[in-house]
């Protein structure tokens, strides 16, 4: 089994039942109904390895106090065959169990078996899980909430293929709509103030001001003059956009690589118009009664969706709204597709559009909770203790490129998820070039450096370690060995909770315990230099933190460096 704490519940599991079995055979707790026993980790040590309140949740059953219930299930306890040494009863009726350290150098051997399959669990079951984040409108580059929603969403994916998900992480490419006319009008200004002069074409107000617009415009007509000129703007609008828009797409697509993040499915707004899945969508709406007509133009029935208000979704000018097409596109997850789940990770200020959506799919017979939406919060930059808004390079807006370019790879994805999703975060960009403990992402990976680095001195010096079967790991007994073995024997534990809390933080902040609770052990404990076979011990214990530390580098798509 490669979670060591799933052996520990299943005993813990086999001795309450069989306690309560032994109560009602003596007539002390007749009838009880138990489905399930609630088992948890205690926050303070001294309750426990531990706990369980299911002398609380039987209380009305049982018609007698929870401790005293509890008191007559320790009495039945039997504790033979599992890593259990003692049970306590506390407070108002809570199981504190106290196990052997038994199970902690069993750890230690799955950890040796399992190597870069450690931490695996198998809570997804296979489900089919569609991932999608980052889906930047192709207008322009991507900006720190697309970091952020990067880092976020690609951990997120990693975490639950882990936890036993089969994941389809994809981006959806906003290539219709509003954003794609604004983009044409914006593109065709730029082309014609480079033909006729800037004082004779008015840039639109609300059209794209930034640079990458000119650029696109002048590479457009420096390599075809000035032949849009007799054109219809409609025309000249699809050119330019059918030009400009593939080179936005695949330098979003080279800088998210850049990044580490590579999609299995890039799906193209377009499609969605261009198939009629759209109208197909309208249509299938319409006749179940989920639309109502008003103004000239379709609404979805927000009323018998359980919504506070109505939304468009075809204009007065027969136009598909953004709306429309998203529900086609969920409908294309769920039911073309047969994703089981999806997750769209979206910004904060997106948090209107989750109840829509949720409702908008209950009409196909999809269940809300079949769509979970993940809000994350801005980000702010921080340089010299000070806002930063520039690029030191460009001297623009800071882009996730800029950013790469500024603090590497490594920094952005492990600042990024520092924090939960729904958390502020302020990225300190003079911390993240940091070559010291102060630096998070440093101080992980120079633990495995620094473990790296140890075991290739033993060897050079002639010291092979020796299979973990053939290692007395009982002789590692003092508290800093106990404490790091504890922590690593949680790493399947947190991505099981990772998972469940679609939170890949956790093991961010996991990870810089682990690298925490080494240099503890490494500063207390020498490796080299004490009797042979406490020696042996202490490597196999090293060896073991490299590997959960790698492990979950790897899985975050940071570096795991050997030297520093």
């Amino acid at each position: 089994m490669n979670n060591i704490f799933d052996q520990i519940r299943e005993q813990l599991f086999k001795v309450v039942k069989g306690a309560f079995f032994a109560c009602e055979k003596k007539g002390s707790l007749p009838g009880i109904q138990i489905d399930d026993i609630l088992i948890e980790v205690p926050r303070e040590r001294d309750f426990g390895d531990f706990s369980t309140n299911i002398a609380m949740q039987v209380s009305k059953q049982a018609k007698m106090p929870p401790r005293k219930t509890a008191e007559l299930l320790v009495s039945e306890f039997d504790f033979s065959g599992t890593y259990i040494e003692r049970a306590e009863v506390a407070g108002p009726g809570f199981l504190n169990f106290y196990l052997k350290k038994d199970w902690l150098y069993e750890s230690l051997h799955i950890i040796q078996e399992k190597q870069d399959k450690y931490g695996e669990v198998d809570l997804g079951k296979g489900i089919k899980v569609n991932v999608e984040f980052v889906s930047a409108n192709p207008t322009g580059p991507l900006h720190m909430g697309n970091a952020r929603g990067g880092a976020l969403g690609d951990c997120l994916a990693s975490v639950l293929s882990k936890a036993g998900y089969d994941v389809t992480k994809e981006f959806y490419i906003n290539d219709a709509g509003n954003q794609i006319e604004k983009f044409g009008i914006s593109l065709e200004a730029r082309y014609l103030q480079i033909v006729l002069g800037e004082d004779k074409v008015e840039f639109p107000e609300d059209g794209y001001h930034g640079e990458d617009i000119i650029e696109h415009a002048k590479a457009y007509y420096e390599k075809n003059g000035d032949i849009l000129l007799e054109k219809s703007p409609e025309e000249r609008r699809k050119i330019l956009v059918d030009y400009a828009l593939p080179i936005n797409i695949k330098k979003i697509r080279e800088t998210l690589e850049a990044y580490g993040i590579t999609y299995d499915v890039w799906f193209s707004e377009k499609t969605l118009h261009e198939s009629g899945a759209v109208k197909k969508t309208i249509d299938f709406l319409t006749e179940k009664g989920y639309t109502v007509e008003k103004d000239d133009a379709i609404w979805l029935n927000g009323e018998k969706l359980g919504l506070e208000k109505d939304e468009v979704l075809v204009r007065n000018n027969g136009i598909a709204t953004y709306m429309a097409a998203d529900i086609a596109y969920h409908y294309n997850k769920f039911i073309t597709r047969g994703f089981d789940w999806a997750i769209d990770l979206w910004g904060a200020d997106h948090h209107g559009h989750v109840a829509r959506m949720k409702a908008a799919m209950e009409p196909f017979g999809v269940k809300k909770d079949r769509l979970e939406v993940v809000l994350f919060q801005l980000v702010r930059l921080y340089r010299n203790g000070e806002l930063a808004r520039m690029s030191k390079r460009t001297g623009k807006a800071i882009s996730l490129e800029d950013l790469l370019e500024e603090v590497g790879r490594d920094a952005a994805r492990f600042f990024f998820n520092l924090k939960t999703s729904g958390s502020h975060l302020d990225f300190d960009l003079d911390l993240a070039v940091k070559q010291s403990n102060d630096n998070p992402v440093f101080y992980v990976q120079y633990a495995h450096a620094r473990i790296c680095s140890l075991l290739r001195k033993l060897k050079e010096e002639g010291v092979e370690p020796k299979p973990v079967e053939a290692v007395n790991l009982t002789l590692l007994k003092e508290n800093e060995e106990i404490e790091l073995i504890r922590k690593l024997s949680e790493y399947p534990e947190e991505i099981g909770l990772a998972a469940k809390t679609l939170e890949p933080s956790r093991l961010t902040r996991y990870v810089m315990d682990v690298a925490a609770h080494f240099h503890s052990f490494y500063n207390a404990c020498r490796v080299k230099g004490e009797d042979e076979d406490l020696m042996m011990a202490r490597i196999i214990l090293v060896d073991c933190t490299r590997i959960v530390i790698k492990n979950i580098l790897e899985l975050i798509k940071i570096d795991a460096p050997e030297k520093m």
